[in-house]
Formats: C-alpha cells, structure tokens, sequence
C-alpha cells in the first residue's frame, strides 16, 4: 500500500480531502452537549387526590400503581412521593438504552388495569404519564415594568400567550408554571350565611343552576311553514361573566319580593386559581415558568430554541409586560466546550513545537502536522455517523489523540530522514526503504492502540455511555491516523522532502547545534546505562517486582469516585422553614436568604420559587435558582464550591429555617445534588414510625462519622394535623348525611371548583371558600353550619370534636418498600466511594427488617467502581492475544506487557499528588497509557527482534535498538506530554474534568517514557533468555523485509 501512494501523492492528497470533506460536512450537523445522555431513561406518573392525607394517598393511589409497575420489562427501580397537597408522583426509571417511547406505552397499559380500583376523584384529576429528565433547563420569568400587574395577572398572561407556545418547542419535556392563572373567587362568610339561614351547599347549588350553557335552539328551523321567510338562533345569557353578574345571583327569593343574593354573603373577585406557588426574580415577585428537557433532547438546541421562541412572542407583548430568563444550565456547556477546543488548539501547536525542536526542518515537522486537522476531521465524520455528539467526553478523547495522532507520522518521517542521512538516498528510494521497514510496526502499533479502547466500548449500564464517547473517538482517530501514515505521509515524504548527503547528520551551530549535542551526549549515557544494566537484569528485575507491588498497594489505596465535581456556573439553595409554618413565615425566611445573597459577589441573580422545592411541595419550602456570573469574572474565592460553603455557613445562623446550598451534579438526572443518594427501606412492615426513628438513628451516626458530612433526610419532616373527630350517632340523631357534612367543610376550608366561566376568551374556573378571616384556627371549624332533613341549621359543635396530633406531610416509597431518601455527602480528603462504603457499613449495623439501596449517581458509581479492574484487565488481554499473532510467539508479548505497570505507576503517584479520585477518567487515562506503553516497548523490541534475526547476538541487537529508536520514543513521548498538558492545568468551566484526565495520563506518560526507556530492553533480554531459551546462538532465517540500516557514527 504505501509505494502505491508514493507513486501517487495525487491520489494519496484525494482520499485525505475526501476525509475532510465528509468531516466538515458533519460538523454543523452534530449536536453539542455538556455530556451525552447518560442518565437511565425515566417516566414520571403523576396524579392528584385534592385533600387527601399522604397515609391515605400512599395506601389508596400509590401502592396500588406501585404495584402494577411491578413487572415492567426493563425497569431498574421506581421512586414514589405522596405528598400533603394531595399529590402523587411515581419516577420509574428504567435501564440506559431501554426506547422510553415503549416503556411509557407499556406503564400506560398497566395504568389501565389498575384504574378501576382508584378513587373516583383521581380518576376525574386524570392520570398524566411524561418522559421529562428531572433536571430544570431554564427558568423564565415575567415581570410587570410599571407595577401595574400583580402576580395572578402576569401568570394568567403567561398561561394565555406563553406557556402553549413553550410546551411545543421540539426537546422540551414539560414546562410548568409556578405561578397562577385567574380564576372567579367567591369568598363566603360563615356568619352572614347564618343569619340568612343558608348553608354552604346551598351557595354552591345557586352557583351551579345559574351559571350554566343552554343550547337553546333557533326560530324559524326546518321543519317550517311554507311562508317562513327567516331563520335566527335564539340566544340566552346561561353563563355569566364578571363579578357583578355572580353578585347578582339568587340565593332565595322570599314571598314579599325581598331577595338574598350572593353579593349579600360573599366577596367576589376575580383572583388565583391557586396560591400554592410563587416566584421571585431578585427580590421582586414575578410570574415563573421552569422548563425542563426531554429524555432526547439536547440542551443547547432547546436553550436556544425557547429563547428563540420568547423574543419572537415578546413582540407581541403589551408595553407593561417584559420578559427575562434568570437561570439557564447552558452556557456551561457551550463554555466547557469552547474551553476543551482552546486546549485541542494548544495541543496542537505545543505538539508542533515539539516536533520542529527534534527535526529542526519545517518540511519535516509540516508533514505529521497535516495529519491531525485530517484525522479529526475523520473522527467527527464517524462521530457523525454513529449517532454521538460533540460534547466533553468525545472532545476529550480528541485531545488525547492529537498526541498519539502524530505518532504514526513522526515515526515515517523519522525513520525516512535517518536512512537519507545515512546512505544518501534520494527522497523516493529512501521512503521506499523506510516504509518496508516499519509499515509492520506501524500496523502493529495502530492494532494495539485500537485494541486497547474498543473492549471500553461493550461496557453495561450508564457507565458504558461514558466510556463508549471515549472508546468511538480514539478509535477512529487512531484508525485515520495510521490510513494516513501508510497513504499520505509517505507520499508527502517522496514529494516534499529535499534530498540530504550521505552521512550529513543534524545542524551542529545554533539552538539546534546546542540541543542536538545535549541529545547525543545523553543518548550515548543512555546506551552505556543500558549496557551496564543488561549485565544486573536479575537486581533490576527484583527492584521492578518491588515497583509492581508499590503500584498495586498505590492503585488500591486511591479514593474512588464517579465524575468530578465541575463548577457549572450555577447552584441551587433549598430553603425550609418548621413543618407547621404558614407561608408568611417562609417568605421572611427566604428575604433574608435574598438580602444576604445580594451582597455577595461573583453571584448573577436569585430566582427564588416558594412552594417548590426538590424535597417535596409545601408552604414550608423554597428553592433558589441563582446564577453565578461568567467564569472568567470569577476568581479561587468565589469559584461555586466556595460560594456553596460560604452560603451554608453564613445562613446557618437563621433561627426559623434550615438552609442548604449544593452544587448541581455533574450529569443532569442522577440526583439533584453531587453527593450521595441512599433509601432506607422498610422492608418488614415495621411501619412509618419505626421508619422514621430508623432513619433519625442512621443519620445521627453518619454526621458523626469522620467521613461523612451533610447527611440529611431529602424530604419533609412530619407536621402538626388537626383530627376533626365526628360522632357519627349524633349527626345521625340531627338527620344530617355524612355527605353534607363533607361537602361543608371542603367548601369552606379546601376550595371547592363548582364549574366555569369565559374571561376574555378562556374558561376558568370559579371556586368557593371560606374568606380567610374564618378558617385562620382550628376553632372556626366548630362554627360551620350543615342544613339537616328538616331544613334546620346544625353547628359542628353539637356532633364534632378536635384532636391535634403530628402525622407525616409526605411519604416515599422505593421499589414498592415505604422509604426514606437520605442524601449527603463525603468530607474534605474523602471521596464518594468512601462514602459508599460507610453508609452501608453503619445501615448494617440497623434493627431487622430495614434495608437499602442505591439509586441515581451512587448506583452508577457502585456499578462503574467494580468494573474498573475488569476493563483494565481485559484491555491488558487483549494487547496480550494481538501482539502474540503479530510477533508469532508468546514470549515477546510478555516483554511488552510488562511495560504496563511503569505506565500505571506513574498516574498513580501524579493523581495522589493532586489528591484525585480513582474516578472515570482515571480509569480512561489508564487505558489510554496500557497503549502508549506497549507502543513504546514495540518499538524498541520491533528492532531488536529484526537485528536479532540478522544473527547478531541478542545482547548487542538490543542495545542498538535502544540507541536507535532513543530520539524517536523521546520525540513521541514529549510531543503527547505536551498535548494533554493543556488539560493538565485547565481552569475554568469543565476545568475539574480536564484536570482529572490531563493529569493521570500526563504522570503516566512521563513515567513510560523514562522507565519504559531503561527497563524495556532489560525485560526483553530476560524474557528471550529465561523463557524462550535464547543464549545467543545466531537465528536460523532472516526476517521477509529487508534489514534496518546499520548505525553509523555521526549521527
């Protein structure tokens, strides 16, 4: 192959621009993310049973979809919460690569056979089945410039004009409004009903015979007479439509003419349909809106779509009303990968620096630059092609491929120049011989470093979403790489070089006359340490077995972890108030959160939605958005961690509420926070109390071991409840039914929805409650009245009591087990793996009957944690079987491999240095230097075994390979040092990240390339005397190509 494209460099040039063509054509069609989708797939079942109590709800609605989600093909676990609103949601998530479209059909049908056993009201709520990830791309905020409109008249506005328009942008899974539309309120008072003589029921009767369609019909309709000449429909005012005309409704006509209207008992207004939530944009209210993705969507493309779609509709805006979006998770990802394409770029000009040093011709260094835009390129044609994006983890592999790209080149080139030097030859004759030389190493070389990713490609679960990013990309740069070393690189070599004298060595003045000369004399050193080492290979091979156990003992004694922890640019803060606090108190809670955030710098703005929060929905809780401002305005001191901690000590000191700060989890969707995600489960009917007293004994032992901190319950703790205690006998005796006495009291305290009415073109609804002055204590339930069978007024007093009591504001369940969901984190010099570890150690220590498991970022990091050393090994096995069919012998290969540890030696000692965790990118990093290594030893071995097959003896043809091969192996390994050394030091968005592979392949490199040079023929001698038995008789037959050039001096 490769003379047939240095006879043709036209044809050699064709099949790279092709290359590149195809490759930018896929460039702009490849989507951009942050990471790819990794998290499980998950479907959300939500539901709701208006004034149900969560016991209630968890028995009558939960357990029984529980139950039917019980077999599901595919299903990893499933996660319920039954909360005191009445509301039910159920996350069942499902295993990575499972199509969400099927499993939602089939949680649909399951839904259906269970449907007839719900309560009637659940089934009037509907049941809604979503495919959402749980991570809020954006928050979008209106706010009123004048103060004209309060906080129901942005939110009516925005569910008229925005929220339609938002839920149909393609990627967006659902988008909810945490605000209110208007809606008819019709206050009653109790009192005034008394003095009437009325009941709430009969309020909500009126209500319905007036408001109401008639479908009357027209004059004139066919049939007709002969002589009717037209036709109208007949129209009757059946629905009406301001308060005034509610006002006007009749209660009772009486016999003298008086009348008693609604307007008599009630205030009527046009107000909220709820006032459960509330949204505040740096202190002022306004009306919110959180946009979350779908499972398939890509966050930029959406991100920008919906702010596309808002400055379209904000056109159509009256004067008064503007828009803006707070909080937005994308910028990070277009930063972090703006950032990761600065570093390819520094890559590649550090590898060309690198390069111009040790060939010091710029003909020379041009041509395995050329290789790289060529082979990258390639790389994003079969990204493209594969279906995969342009996101951290395959940039990352392309910047560890810049190194290793230009390998394959150098060694053609290298090799090329040296024969020209040595015995003159003009460019075409001299790669001709090159290339017969080494085309098998080459090869050789590109099958090992392929081999060494792809087993990374067939790993299971989330963790093999990961690992797969990593394993496509470096293999399809390593494959272009090594069609262009067989193809271009020849031909650029035959085209381009200009023709040397025989025996003219490198410059010998300047710069480079200075370098060469350092160069030479340290090889000389280098040749003589080796031959003075291969006299001692028994001293170095104990001092090796001695490294080899360092090594082992260092790699177990690395903290695990998952991903690390990247400052995003934003956090969250969850803000919770006492159980039985009333929303004014958590209002002055989060004014204080708000006033201290204020002041602190580095912070963008504060979206603070009341009534959410991560935990569950409540009066008692918040959650605040807040953006932080762009990384480069951002020093050490208000990086995002340093604001987190700063936040929770600063507030800790707020009496009324308890306030936690977190950083968002690297990957969207497993979790909401970066540490931990444990549940104690209550797997032997314990019930909820000892649940509870579980739980608190659990986590009172966790926050006082040294190795964990922040360990919490994620929910809401239990809150005070008033028992209305009836005596059915009585209200028997007083010829009242159970159902009026119901009716009564949700009329009066839980708003009762009576039907609708137009209002500009939307029916909303009109709701009936008791005015707030008349349901502020428990007391004023005894004061209601219900009409008996007579017609007489009973107060509650005469048939009811009230106990107060404490009961539970929400409960959890995971995999069909009531639980608890406790989350936190490891301590400084700890890592998440530790974490694991102790968790489960002190769940053991629990009475019988509780147990545990893992979900979200924990599961995967107890998955990805044990496969590690089976991913090494089977990379390791793999080099093993294709060296020994490459080299036709067992033995070499062992030579080769044990090359391996050097490598993982050195990203061991570089990672315990900066204190990283044996986490993805560490186990990324090793692979990609069980490669490197066994590259560099092939390289020097390749050579020996040639001179070995000449007939010199094993001693000596090792030490001229060594010699020979020293400025190659050291050129390779500076230029791919340097290559990743941008990442080493990265700062900034996805800086962590590129820290934590930069710096394991970067130790591990250096490592190779010193060790790997001094070591690698003392392995090789000893593997040839000891086990293949080689005691320097000359080989029977020579090699098929022709031999490498003998060493001449001078050089």
């Amino acid at each position: 192959m490769p003379s047939f494209f240095i006879d043709r460099p036209i044809f050699a040039w064709v099949v790279a621009l092709f290359i590149c063509l195809i490759g930018a054509i896929s460039i702009p069609l490849l989507a951009v993310a942050q990471y790819p989708i990794i998290a499980p797939p998950s479907i959300s079942i939500s539901t709701s049973y208006p004034g149900a109590s969560p016991e209630n709800l968890y028995n009558s609605v939960t357990r029984l979809i529980e139950e039917e989600l019980n077999g599901a093909a595919n299903i990893l676990n499933f996660e319920s919460t039954s909360d005191s609103l009445g509301q039910v949601e159920i996350i069942a998530n499902f295993k990575p690569g499972t199509d969400t479209s099927q499993a939602s059909v089939e949680v649909q049908n399951r839904l259906k056979r269970v449907e007839a056993r719900l309560p009637r009201a659940v089934i009037q709520q509907g049941i809604l089945v979503e495919e959402a990830s749980s991570a809020v791309l954006q928050i979008i905020t209106l706010n009123s410039t004048d103060g004209s409109l309060d906080e129901v008249g942005l939110g009516d506005f925005m569910i008229r004009n925005v929220l339609g328009e938002v839920r149909r942008i393609p990627g967006v899974g659902r988008a909810t409004l945490y605000s209110t539309e208007r809606s008819l309120r019709i206050w009653i008072d109790p009192a005034k009903l008394v003095g009437y003589g009325l009941s709430a029921d009969d309020v909500n009767r009126a209500i319905t015979a007036q408001n109401a369609q008639v479908a009357s019909g027209s004059i004139g309709a066919e049939p007709s007479t002969d002589t009717q000449k037209i036709s109208a429909q007949v129209l009757v005012k059946g629905q009406l439509s301001s308060p005034d005309e509610f006002g006007a409704i009749i209660l009772r006509a009486n016999a003298d003419g008086s009348t008693v209207r609604l307007r008599d008992v009630a205030r009527i207004e046009i107000g909220g349909l709820s006032y459960q939530f509330n949204t505040r944009l740096d202190g002022k209210p306004t009306a919110g809106l959180s946009v979350l993705l779908s499972p398939k969507g890509n966050a930029l493309a959406t991100a920008s779509a919906v702010e596309a779609k808002m400055k379209e509709l904000s056109r159509f805006f009256p004067a008064n009303i503007s828009y803006e979006i707070p909080y937005n998770i994308t910028p990070v990802v277009k930063a972090s990968i703006e950032k990761v394409l600065m570093t390819l770029v520094e890559a590649v000009v550090l590898v060309f620096i690198v390069m111009f040093l040790f060939l010091q011709n710029i003909r020379y260094t041009i041509i395995p630059t050329i290789v790289v835009p060529v082979a990258l390129l390639g790389t994003c044609a079969t990204l493209m092609a594969v279906g995969f994006s342009i996101n951290m983890l395959t940039m990352f592999g392309m910047v560890l491929a810049v190194g290793i790209l230009v390998d394959d080149a150098i060694v053609v080139v290298e090799n090329v120049e040296r024969i020209m030097a040595e015995e003159g030859l003009p460019p075409k004759e001299a790669t001709r011989k090159a290339m017969s030389q080494i085309t098998s190493a080459i090869i050789g070389i590109t099958l090992v470093l392929m081999a060494v990713f792809v087993p990374m490609a067939f790993f299971p679960g989330s963790v093999g979403i990961i690992y797969r990013q990593f394993s496509v990309t470096m293999v399809a740069a390593i494959a272009f790489s090594a069609l262009l070393a067989l193809s271009l690189t020849p031909a650029l070599c035959a085209t381009l070089l200009k023709p040397v004298e025989k025996g003219h060595g490198h410059a010998r003045k300047g710069v480079f006359g200075w370098f060469n000369r350092v160069l030479d004399t340290s090889r000389a050193g280098y040749t003589r340490t080796v031959q003075g080492s291969l006299k001692r290979t028994g001293r170095l091979m104990a001092i090796y077995l001695v490294l080899f156990a360092g090594v082992a003992y260092g790699f177990v004694r690395l903290p695990g972890g998952f991903l690390p922890v990247d400052d995003q640019g934003f956090i969250t803060t969850d803000v919770q108030t006492p159980s039985e606090s009333s929303y004014a108190r958590t209002e002055a809670a989060v004014e204080q959160v708000e006033k201290y955030l204020k002041t602190r710098a580095g912070i963008e703005n504060v979206t603070f939605l009341t009534g959410f929060s991560f935990l569950g929905q409540g009066m008692n809780t918040a959650q605040a958005f807040i953006t932080l401002k762009d990384w480069s305005e951002r020093g050490a001191k208000d990086s995002a961690a340093a604001i987190v901690a700063d936040i929770n000590r600063e507030l800790s000191s707020i009496r009324d509420a308890r306030i936690s700060a977190l950083q968002p989890p690297p990957i969207d969707n497993l979790g909401n926070s970066s540490g931990f995600s444990f549940r104690l489960q209550d797997r032997g009917q314990k019930g909820y109390a000892a649940l509870i007293a579980a739980s608190d004994r659990l986590i009172a032992e966790a926050n006082a071991s040294p190795i964990l901190q922040k360990v919490y319950v994620e929910g809401l703790p239990p809150a005070p409840q008033v028992n209305l205690m009836i005596d059915r006998e009585k209200a028997g005796a007083f010829g009242l039914t159970f159902e009026d006495i119901n009716n009564t009291i949700s009329t009066n305290l839980g708003s009762n929805y009576i039907n609708d009415f137009p209002n500009r073109g939307r029916m909303q609804r009109v709701i009936v409650q008791a005015d707030k002055t008349s349901r502020m204590n428990a007391d004023d339930v005894l004061n209601y009245n219900v009409k008996n069978s007579r017609g007489q007024l009973v107060p509650f007093s005469a048939f009811a009591t009230i106990e107060w009591s404490k009961g539970p504001t929400q409960i959890a369940g995971f995999n069909y087990y009531p639980a608890v969901r406790i989350s936190g984190e490891a301590k400084p010099g700890f890592t998440s793996g530790d974490a694991i570890a102790e968790m489960e150690r002190l769940a053991d220590k629990l009475p019988r009957g509780f147990g545990y498991e893992w979900t979200g970022q924990s599961l995967q990091e107890k998955l990805s944690g044990s496969q590690a050393p089976f991913l090494l090994a089977l990379s390791v096995l793999v080099v093993f079987l294709l060296l020994a069919a490459l080299y036709e012998s067992w033995t070499i290969p062992l030579a080769v491999l044990l090359t391996i540890p050097l490598g993982i030696f050195g990203a061991v000692v570089a990672a315990t240095l900066r204190g990283l965790s044996n986490d993805v990118y560490f186990t990324v990093g090793l692979i990609t230097i069980i490669g490197l290594a066994a590259k560099d030893a092939i390289l020097i071995i390749e050579f020996a075994k040639d001179l070995r097959a000449q007939g010199k003896p094993l001693v000596e043809a090792t030490i001229e390979a060594c010699s020979l091969r020293f400025r190659p192996i050291l050129m390779t390994g500076l230029a791919f040092v340097c290559g990743v050394l941008p990442m080493a030091i990265a700062t900034g968005a996805g800086g962590a990240s590129q820290q934590a592979l930069g710096t394991s392949v970067m130790g591990g490199m250096i490592a190779v390339v010193i060790l790997a040079l001094l070591l690698v023929p003392v392995f090789f001698v000893s593997v040839q005397r000891v086990l293949a038995g080689d005691r320097e008789p000359a080989a029977e037959k020579a090699e098929i190509y022709g031999p490498p050039a003998p060493a001449r001096g001078g050089h």
